[in-house]
């Protein structure tokens, strides 16, 4: 049984920006107590500064998701100076657009270090601190492109199919073995943040999201409705359902489709700026969203629609789970 978002103690890992940012700020609202996470300390301390402000009740731990030692510091300084946890969000992420003939490996490798590597040992770390608390609820950030590749995107694409398939098999395992710990992959369409300035660019221009572009805050919400409700996956944005149709009806259709649009799908006619967070920290005080889109969608029936529809796998999932103990 999840404890209500106002007495939950809530680490958001990858805090800095973007999603993990807004993520943050939608658990403080809710008065959770909120434990932000990510490598840039500045971003971090604006945060907690903008939080604590509002008269919610936040924490700053930096943390480097490919150094498990990081990690365990910040699973030890939240249970010591909280007590416990309840839901741990990992929210990691770095992405480099180009042909797989310009990326070099050592950004392939670099990608799948945080975005696969990083959320299996933040998840090594987490799933023990849960149950500690009696069970809690983690959830993982994966992707649209976690189902459907895009062009130009392969080393994050990859990551994401990658990192969803990990989150599938440690929420059977840990139904196999009785823990009281839920699993929640949420999968977003393209998001209106600062993540395509903060991508590693091989293109001759600034990349974008496929529209529509939807509004980080979205995503939020359907975080924190999983931190009381979980559920195995939840797709966000309604454009996503052209991604899921496509790839399970005729996937060969759709990569022709994509050969031709994908391009013009994901760069825009500003140049590039030059600038990234591959291996670097978020730089200043952080942000919530980007600056390439002027229109961003906030309200989604399809969302809202698919995470309140009953999935009787689920329940028979949770069963198995009680009857393991």
């Amino acid at each position: 049984m999840t404890r209500p978002l106002t007495e939950q103690v809530v680490v958001v890992l990858g805090a800095s920006s973007g999603i993990g940012r807004a993520t943050a700020l939608r658990f403080a609202r809710a008065g959770s107590t909120v434990v932000c996470a990510s490598r840039g300390t500045d971003a971090l301390n604006a945060l907690v500064e903008e939080i604590t402000a509002a008269g919610g009740r936040a924490s700053a731990v930096r943390t480097d998701i490919t150094r498990p030692e990081d990690l365990q510091a910040l699973a030890a300084e939240a249970e010591v100076v909280h007590g416990r946890i309840d839901t741990w969000v990992t929210m990691a992420g770095v992405s480099v657009y180009g042909t797989i003939a310009q990326i070099p490996l050592e950004e392939f490798r670099r990608v799948s270090e945080v975005n696969y590597l990083g959320h299996v040992a933040a998840a090594q770390v987490a799933v023990p601190a849960l149950e500690r608390s009696g069970g809690g609820v983690l959830v993982g950030m994966a992707s649209v492109e976690g189902v459907r590749s895009l062009p130009l995107h392969a080393p994050y694409t990859a990551s994401k199919f990658a990192v969803r398939s990990f989150y599938d098999a440690l929420r059977m395992e840990l139904a196999r073995d009785g823990a009281r710990t839920r699993v929640s992959t949420i999968l977003p369409a393209g998001i209106g943040t600062p993540f395509w300035e903060h991508s590693r660019n091989h293109t001759d221009h600034l990349t974008k999201p496929p529209p529509p572009v939807y509004a980080p805050e979205l995503v939020a919400d359907v975080v924190a409705r999983m931190a009381t409700h979980p559920r195995r996956q939840a797709v966000v944005g309604g454009a996503s359902l052209g991604f899921l149709l496509g790839e399970k009806l005729n996937p060969g259709l759709t990569d022709v489709v994509l050969s031709v649009l994908g391009r013009r799908m994901q760069t825009s006619d500003r140049p590039d700026t030059g600038t990234d967070v591959l291996d670097t920290p978020t730089p200043g005080p952080g942000r919530v969203h980007g600056e390439h889109v002027s229109h961003l969608v906030r309200r989604d029936l399809f969302t809202t629609v698919s995470e309140r529809l009953p999935r009787p796998g689920e329940a028979l999932l949770a069963l198995r789970a009680r009857w393991a103990r």
